[in-house]
């Protein structure tokens, strides 16, 4: 059958600074939607849907859109955004979207949505600037660290990361110890036409680990329930992160499986801000070198739908969180590349981190999307090296 599109009003307006927000949110609200736009000025909502359905499923759909609506845009009130370094100005030699020729190249290659393969000059780039972010960490004398790609499902329950980030979730299970089911798994097991294994999910086992979606949290849960020493905690690790986004996984800019490297703080209020802001510092002499465009401001995180205006809200207020934001030319918009955060003593109290005297440890990071780096920095640059920064030429001369 046809897709089908049609058109319908919000039960509420969505905000201007709502809108991506929002529209975000819209490609988890049902598995017939293709492709769903808000208008420029949020008064109308757009569904594309794979298929014809009947007004029935039709009404349907539109009233899970409502909810999602009137749940994140109802009241909502615009934050303050504090801009802490703006160079969205700094001219650019390239202004073209660098994904076709990417392709062209072989430089990336396509497994699923979300799931890429990168080549040789992606890969350069990628270890480039690696070695800047493991200088950053080297000046906090960060202890490095390796940490698994599954995480216990258990440890994301005791920081409530169910509720506050459900839709983002990857599982991992196996198939039991058992003979006969593992037989008939391997006598039956096929994927359809869609690439789906055609094994109902009463096969596996109970599901208990995940694919991790942050670095940091395994540096967390090793140490909770302990005291930690005076001068606290940094560390820096590089991990691969797994955060499902729906119809969003579009070219590099939003991948299922993509790589981070963060620096990480544990100890008193005072040792995680004050390092906090000293990496930012640092980071902006590295990207002034460079000439790499772009605008450090206060951000949330992607909270689902329940959680969204409660949590927002409180990084707002507490300006917890700063995003790196990379202008892309070819777009004329910009790209989250990293991010500097606080969570106070959330992870503190939820783990129990102790600081020397019995109080909960405050917690911070700042982190870095090697994936998103190297695009960011391909669609600013181009793929000549002459147009490079000369820091980088001789690398890649």
């Amino acid at each position: 059958m046809n897709s089908i599109a049609f058109q319908f009003a919000p039960a509420v307006m969505i905000p201007a600074h709502l809108i991506g927000e929002v529209q975000s949110k819209l490609a988890y609200v049902d598995e017939r939607i293709a492709c769903a736009q808000i208008s420029p000025a949020g008064e109308q909502i757009t569904l594309e849907l794979k298929h014809a359905v009947s007004d029935a499923e039709k009404s349907q759909i539109e009233e899970k859109v409502q909810r999602v609506v009137v749940s994140m845009a109802q009241g909502a009130i615009r934050p303050k955004v504090q801009v802490l370094e703006d160079y969205l100005d700094r001219p650019t030699p390239f202004t073209a979207d660098p994904m076709p020729e990417l392709l062209r190249r072989g430089e990336i290659s396509q497994e699923a949505p979300g799931i890429y393969a990168l080549g040789p000059l992606l890969s350069r780039l990628i270890d480039w600037f690696e070695s800047r972010f493991l200088d950053l960490a080297g000046s906090f004398a960060a202890q490095p660290y390796r940490f698994p790609t599954l995480i216990p499902a258990r440890y994301l329950e005791r920081v409530g990361y169910f509720r506050a980030f459900p839709h983002s979730l990857s599982f991992a299970t196996h198939l039991p110890a058992d003979l006969d089911q593992i037989d008939a798994f391997a006598e039956k097991a096929a994927c359809d036409e869609h690439g789906n294994l055609n094994v109902p999910l009463q096969r596996f086992a109970p599901i208990q680990t995940l694919l991790s979606p942050a670095v940091c949290y395994h540096l967390y849960f090793t140490l909770a329930d302990q005291t930690l020493p005076p001068q606290g905690v940094t560390a820096t690790a590089v991990g691969n992160c797994f955060r499902y986004e729906s119809l969003n996984l579009q070219s590099l800019e939003r991948l299922w499986n993509f790589t981070m490297r963060e620096v990480i703080f544990v100890g008193a209020k005072e040792f995680v801000l004050e390092n906090r802001e000293r990496a930012r510092q640092r980071m902006q002499g590295i990207f002034e070198e460079m000439g790499f465009v772009y605008r450090v401001e206060s951000a949330t995180d992607p909270f689902f739908i329940g959680e969204f205006r409660k949590q927002a809200a409180f990084q707002s207020a507490f300006q917890l969180k700063y995003e790196i934001r990379a202008r892309l030319p070819f777009k004329e918009s910009t790209l989250a590349v990293g991010s500097y955060n606080y969570h106070q003593d959330f992870f503190g109290r939820h783990l129990n981190i102790r600081l020397p005297d019995g109080s909960p440890a405050h917690t911070g990071c700042v982190a870095f999307g090697l994936e998103r780096m190297a695009f960011a920095f391909l669609a600013q640059f181009g793929f000549d090296p002459s147009h490079w920064p000369s820091s980088m030429q001789e690398t890649f001369r």
